[in-house]
């Protein structure tokens, strides 16, 4: 036998409440009322041997404990009387009647009562096929009505509540979930074992440092979740779940006219949005500039093809064209959107000094390095007649007006600027809340097949992060509020 010895420190020094605090944050914050009236009417009047709300909340310690599946869950509920009785259910075992049966006496053949030994008394925990059913319910009610996800709706109203600057930086980030199935085709049916999922393809390319150009394909047999989070906070704003092969363009701006038409006030209060480079599309930097005031950070793809044609062509260099090509002029920009201009007498590229957005003329304002630096320029002169100007002293001013050039290259924010990296560097935050997804609440490995179902489960695990951080700002402890493990201190 192993010897125990003792420790140290007195347990009741420990500076932490129990870990079940972390499920009544949840519990106590988490706005579903409706979905256990709901769920009550659709029990009916049927057995109630574990009541709806036990049964809602066990699901919810499934999540907040991160177990990977329902049998894990019920054994833990099996092993656990606090855990038990913190759902609703009942804490001390059961111990069924003992069952009167009708016995005949051999000898003399006249009836007595007898009672036979009772089964060992069992705790009041919910089986496989409890769970079944009642998951069935819930996945219902979120295919036909949405209640699961509409949490998330109400969660994040309610953060906008208590954190004045939640919602100003937002960000998009699309993920691929595998789903249980190996996509492949049943030669009986026609059908892959989850009709709902279908393959996506997520491409990467690039160049390295010797300008060799490579690229990187993934597939996966699944689904899509497309997130929208406040990236400042890293907690989720918004949800859609799709097929693998769905767009993600098409879906960003569904997403943003939907979100922003359910909650206005998160538009006004919106200040910039970032996404990678996959995201970018003229359409969707035009939609969140013009229609809603919102500065895009979303990264350039390279998409011009023309130049790499030449044989002086310098991998290497970036591209640049007119800015102005109607007229013979010496101002070039590149794809990202850096301005340059170009000295006619030496042929020198230097970078334009930019000076800020002008929001009522709609431009980016840049002016002429040599000015502003007080370099010597020898082709000065010859630049202003090229631009039709007579600056002075003050050097030749730029004007980009957006209406006029590719609303893809130019943006309020330029890309490249220290503002835009700010804002752009906080997208990070997605692939956390993208990491936590996958780990925390183990979508990395599960057993998911069919849309609603991942739908339920993608829903309900950002709901419960939600409201998490709710109750971690509500009770004052901001800074924990990402956190979905770390014991709540025993003074908080």
């Amino acid at each position: 036998m192993a010897a125990i010895e003792l420790s140290l420190f007195d347990w009741r020094a420990v500076e932490a409440r129990s870990d079940l605090d972390r499920f009544y944050l949840v519990r106590d914050h988490l706005p579903d009322a409706q979905l256990v009236q709901y769920l009550e009417v659709m029990r009916g009047s049927g057995r109630d041997d574990y009541p709806v709300a036990a049964m809602w909340n066990a699901v919810l310690a499934g999540v907040v404990f991160q177990h990977p599946s329902i049998e894990a869950l019920i054994r833990e509920l099996g092993r656990n009387p606090a855990l038990r009785e913190a759902c609703g259910f009942a804490v001390l075992p059961l111990q069924k009647k003992p069952v009167a049966q009708l016995v005949p006496d051999a000898d003399t053949g006249r009836m007595s009562i007898a009672y036979a030994a009772p089964p060992a008394a069992h705790a009041a925990v919910p089986g496989s096929w409890n769970f079944s059913r009642f998951l069935a319910n819930v996945i219902e009610l979120e295919e036909t009505l949405g209640m699961v996800t509409e949490m998330i709706t109400t969660l994040r109203e309610q953060l906008m509540e208590v954190l004045p600057e939640f919602g100003c930086h937002l960000g998009y980030d699309g993920k691929g979930i595998d789903s249980h199935s190996t996509g492949r085709v049943s030669r009986l049916t026609g059908e892959t074992s989850d009709p709902d999922a279908d393959w996506g393809k997520h491409e990467t390319s690039g160049v390295d440092a010797s300008g060799k150009p490579w690229k990187k394909i993934k597939s996966w047999f699944g689904y899509g979740v497309h997130l929208i989070a406040d990236t400042q906070y890293e907690i989720p704003v918004a949800m859609h779940l799709t097929p693998a092969s769905h767009s993600e363009q098409i879906e960003l701006r569904v997403m943003l006219k939907e979100t922003f038409a359910e909650t206005p006030e998160l538009a006004e209060r919106c200040r910039d949005f970032s996404a990678d480079r996959g995201l970018d599309s003229a359409e969707t930097k035009t939609l969140l500039w013009e229609t809603y005031g919102i500065r895009p950070l979303i990264d350039t793809r390279e998409l011009w093809r023309e130049e790499k044609q030449h044989p002086d062509y310098d991998p290497r260099q970036p591209i640049t064209r007119p800015l102005f090509p109607a007229r013979v002029d010496t101002i070039v920009h590149t794809e990202k959107g850096s301005v340059h201009c170009i000295c006619p007498q030496t042929g020198e590229q230097r970078d334009l000094v930019f000076q800020g957005f002008e929001a009522d003329r709609n431009a980016l304002k840049y002016r002429c390095p040599a000015a502003v630096y007080g370099l010597d320029c020898q082709g000065r002169e010859r630049c202003h007649q090229a631009g039709g100007v007579t600056p002075g002293e003050y050097g030749r001013i730029v004007r980009i007006n957006l209406d006029d050039h590719d609303r893809r290259i130019f943006v309020p924010t330029p890309h490249g600027s220290p503002s835009w990296h700010r804002g752009y560097n906080r997208r990070s935050a997605l692939e956390r809340i993208n990491n936590r997804i996958d780990h925390s609440f183990g979508f990395e490995r599960h057993f998911i097949r069919g849309l609603a179902k991942m739908q339920t489960r993608v829903g309900l695990a950002l709901a419960v992060m939600m409201a998490m951080a709710l109750g971690h700002v509500k009770d004052g402890r901001i800074a924990q509020m990402r956190s979905l493990v770390q014991p709540i201190p025993a003074t908080g």
